[in-house]
């Protein structure tokens, strides 16, 4: 793994984590110890004992505020509907350049979002890059108050599939 001398060297901990060919893009230490890391697939954020990764295209919500990193993980169900964890925080003791390379990144994995009206309410479609990945992955979010129901999610999938078909054929 190459790291910009720079930028100077994570903690060998943090680094631990990746694999071997994977890169550095940022990174900053965490108050109190270790570190967040950026790697073209994600980040890596830290948890007692591990490093665990969160791919960019599932940062729903990322902030930076009062030396606080934040973040909102969206999880997939079905391949179909994104529903966010709860938010994770670390204070940064040097955020280096860490929150901007947050924001670019999560920002290049959107590439539509739009709110539609669903049957009993409201959805956001999101077609996303995932790293490494050719092509878009669509996916709904349901807002609140908007059921999750067996025929929404066919609607869902019917739609979002028109949009993928829609988006291949204009490329």
């Amino acid at each position: 793994m190459r790291l910009p001398s720079r930028r100077g060297r994570p903690p060998a901990e943090a680094v631990a984590s990746l694999d071997r060919d994977e890169r550095v893009v940022s990174w900053a230490s965490v108050a109190g110890g270790g570190a967040v890391v950026a790697t073209p697939r994600g980040l890596w954020w830290p948890e007692p004992g591990r490093q665990r990764l969160i791919g960019w295209q599932h940062v729903d919500k990322a902030t930076w505020r009062d030396g606080v990193l934040s973040v909102i993980e969206a999880d997939v169900v079905d391949d179909l509907l994104l529903v966010d964890k709860p938010e994770v925080s670390v204070a940064l003791e040097e955020p280096r350049d860490l929150p901007p390379t947050v924001r670019r990144r999560v920002e290049s994995t959107v590439v539509q979002s739009e709110l539609a009206p669903v049957p009993g309410g409201v959805a956001r479609l999101v077609a996303r890059r995932i790293p490494g990945r050719d092509g878009l992955t669509w996916w709904a979010r349901l807002e609140h108050g908007t059921p999750d129901t067996p025929a929404l999610r066919s609607w869902l999938r019917q739609r979002l599939g028109r949009a993928a078909d829609a988006a291949d054929s204009a490329s």
